[in-house]
This record gives C-alpha cells, structure tokens and sequence, in this order.
C-alpha cells in the first residue's frame, strides 16, 4: 500500500525550527556537529523563502548535500586551524605535574613506586630509587607518572 504524500509541503519555518532544534541540541551536547546542521537547515529556510513553490523532495536533498558539505568543510577547516587553549593541561591532571620534583612516599622497585603529590599518591615508573629520593616528572602514560632522578 502506497503512502500519498504529493499534498504534503515543507514550509520555510519548518527549516527555521529545525535549525534552531539542531542548535539547542548542539548547546546540550556540544560536539560541533549539530551546529553545522542547523546552518544547512537554516539556509534550506531561506531557499524556501526564496522559492516557495519548491517541493519538499528538493529541500530534502539540499539540505542533506549542504549538510555534508558543511560538516566537511568544518573537519577539514579544524584539522588545518585546531582551537588553541590557554590551558591545554586542563583536565589532563598527570600532565600538569610533568617538569614538578616530588619526593618518593614508596621506594621504586622493579621499574614502578609512589610519589605523594598534595594530598593524594601516584603511581611512578622510573629507575629503582629508594624511599625519600627526589624525582622529577618527565612524562605521563596514562595515570602514571615517568620519573627520573632530580639533579
């Protein structure tokens, strides 16, 4: 049984709602995905505005390539100019300590020990060193931190 959708007619405000349901999505689950949807949605509108006897075949198929289009061009955008930050350690705690000297609270034995930082221990890898020796941060591999001796 075949559906009759021929009567059927996507007004312009539709896009416009449309757009502006991608953006509030895009707000609650920010990804920078959404956002581009709602600009094809959006100029989709403004197409139909332009052309109100368009069918909604048509807007369906502009939208669908705009939003290709756009995503596209924003991951191609973004890879060439990523977002800089001017706390790029944010939310990367063990990459904060690295250059800090610490001193061990557990001596490092077979590759692996512990370092008291504030109020909370790490785990550490680096060279067999007792208890109490001086260790700065030279990297981090997850949520262990790479130690040497300090100077």
């Amino acid at each position: 049984m075949a559906i009759m959708i021929e009567n059927f007619a996507i007004e312009f405000w539709y896009w416009w709602v449309a757009a502006a349901a991608f953006l509030v999505i895009e707000i609650l689950l920010p990804g920078v995905f959404f956002l581009w949807l709602g600009f094809a949605a959006g100029i989709v509108g403004i197409v139909a505005l332009i052309f109100p006897g368009m069918t909604w075949p048509y807007q369906v198929v502009i939208f669908a390539v705009l939003s290709v289009g756009a995503v596209l061009f924003a991951r191609v955008y973004l890879k060439k100019r990523p977002v800089e930050s001017d706390q790029p350690t944010l939310n990367r705690r063990g990459e904060q300590y690295v250059g800090r000297v610490l001193t061990l609270s557990d001596p490092i034995e077979n590759g692996r020990g512990r370092a008291k930082i504030g109020d909370s221990a790490w785990s550490v890898e680096g060279d067999d060193l007792p208890a109490g020796t001086k260790v700065k941060v030279v990297g981090v591999d997850g949520i262990v931190l790479q130690v040497e001796k300090a100077a």
